[in-house]
Order: C-alpha cells, then sequence, then structure tokens
C-alpha cells in the first residue's frame, strides 16, 4: 500500500477508493473497494466502543468495589462522550496528540499486562489444548484467532489516508518516511502483544479471557491503572479508524446529494455517527 500510493507520476492515491478506482475503474472500484473498508473500519469502531466501555467498567469496579454495580451500557454511553467532542477534530493531522498519547497507553498496558501474569504464576490444572471439544468448535476458535491477529495488525486499513497527511516531493516521495513509521509501528506492536501472548497463555492456559486484564485481580491499583491505560488507547483509536468514514459519508453528502459543506452538516454527520457506532 505505501508503495502504490505514488505508483503513477504526478498522482497520490489518497484514499483506497481511488486507488480501486484506478486499479478496477471508476464504478467497479467503488463498489468493491468502499464496502469493504465501511465494513472494517464501524466494526472496529463499535469493538472500540465495547471494549473502552468494558475497561472503563472494570476500573471502576477495580477502584470501587463497595460501589452500586453499574450496567456496562452506562460505562460504553460514557465512553462515547468523548468521542461527541473528539470527532470534531477536521482530520489526521489534528489528531496526532490522541494518537500519540493512545500509542504509549498501548505500550504501557501491555507491558503490565504480562508483567502482572508472570507475578500471578502458573494457574491450578492449567490446560494447554484446544478449549473446543469438537470439530466445529475448534474451527471456530482457529477463525476467531484469525480475525484477532487481523484485529491487532489492522493499521494498514487506514494506511494510505495516513500516508496522505505526508509531505511528497521527487526528490522526497512520502513513502520513505512512510515506511519508518510502518516498520517502526509494527515492531512496536509486536513489542506489545506476543509476550502479552505468550505469557498470557503460558500463565492461564486455554481459559485465557480475550482481554487477559479481566483474568486479573491484584495488585489492583496496577490493573486499575492498565484499564484506564487501555480506555485512553481505544480513545484514540476510534479517532483513527472514524475519520475515513467521516471522509466518506461528507463527501457523499457534498458531491452526490449536494449538500453545502457547512459545520452544521459536519456537527450532525459525527454526532448521529457516534451515536450509532
Amino acid at each position: 500500500m505505501v508503495e502504490m500510493h505514488e505508483m503513477v507520476p504526478g498522482k497520490r492515491f489518497d484514499r483506497y477508493h481511488e486507488l480501486g478506482q484506478h486499479a478496477f475503474g471508476k464504478k467497479l472500484g467503488l463498489y468493491i473497494v468502499v464496502p469493504q473498508q465501511l465494513v472494517v473500519e464501524v466494526a472496529t469502531n463499535i469493538v472500540y466502543m465495547v471494549t473502552g466501555g468494558t475497561s472503563l467498567k472494570k476500573f471502576h469496579d477495580s477502584v470501587c468495589p463497595s460501589c452500586k454495580n453499574i450496567k456496562l451500557t452506562y460505562f460504553i454511553m460514557i465512553f462515547a462522550s468523548v468521542h461527541f467532542v473528539l470527532s470534531h477534530l477536521p482530520d489526521f493531522n489534528s489528531i496526532s496528540g490522541v494518537s500519540l498519547a493512545a500509542a504509549v497507553m498501548s505500550f504501557s498496558y501491555s507491558t503490565i499486562s504480562w508483567a502482572a501474569s508472570i507475578d500471578k504464576g502458573v494457574q491450578k490444572n492449567v490446560e494447554y489444548g484446544y478449549k473446543s471439544h469438537s470439530t466445529a468448535g475448534t474451527v471456530f476458535d482457529f477463525f476467531n484467532t484469525l480475525g484477532t491477529v487481523a484485529f491487532a495488525y489492522a493499521g494498514h486499513n487506514v494506511v494510505l489516508e495516513i500516508q496522505a497527511t505526508i509531505p511528497s516531493s521527487p526528490e522526497k516521495p512520502s513513502k520513505v518516511p512512510m515506511w519508518r513509521g510502518v516498520v517502526v509501528a509494527y515492531i512496536v506492536v509486536a513489542l506489545c502483544y506476543f509476550p502479552v501472548a505468550f505469557i498470557g497463555y503460558w500463565i492461564f492456559g486455554n481459559d485465557v479471557n480475550g482481554d487477559i486484564l479481566i483474568s486479573l485481580e491484584k495488585p489492583v491499583w496496577l490493573i486499575a491503572m492498565a484499564n484506564m491505560f487501555v480506555v485512553i488507547h481505544v480513545i484514540g483509536s476510534y479517532q483513527i479508524y472514524a475519520m475515513p468514514v467521516f471522509d466518506m459519508i461528507e463527501t457523499l453528502l457534498v458531491k452526490k446529494m449536494k449538500f453545502e459543506p457547512t459545520t452544521p452538516l459536519r456537527f450532525i454527520v459525527r454526532n448521529v455517527y457516534v451515536g450509532k457506532c
């Protein structure tokens, strides 16, 4: 994707659908690319919304175990309220600070996760075999695992939009700094998630939770802090995947449906999207 961004001299493919149109034609390119990109980005935003609410609830329950139990729905609504503000930032450049904070938080809570797991020690009667006892269940677990891996390395879904923010010239094409960024980003992702995966499985076996922090309870203050780090991380990640969707919806309304590109239009579109996701 990085190489294809400027593969046509004098032209930049700043959006996935532009690359699709170049490859498959003006109409077919849209029909092939846009639905798939929307499915990935909208689904990712929904997952981040639920993850943010779940981690916020775990933080609340950790710091105040004697408090009245509050439904997860309300924590998801609290998490969503942040995006009613952040979603009105204009573009990727404006969320660079949020993205940096999200990256730091990712490294922090991942480190806490595997360190706290080692401290907890290998559990009694731990099992490392297949969790499911049926062929169908094993197959579904396998595909679920592939989905989890793809989700962890999902940055390619917005790589063209990110590269579009980098200045480019014949002497200094954008692919040079972009490649550096991609390599560093995936190394950091590997450093974050591989220790969690290996150590989590070693400690908990096939009973490990999809969110390993849910399997951990002590030290309370550290687990609470890690859950708050997760909240901050998914706040930034949500915006990265929401921005291309905002762009597609607003472009459709302005170019095809002849709406005026006004602030009220942006306000309504982005608030409705956050409310729905």
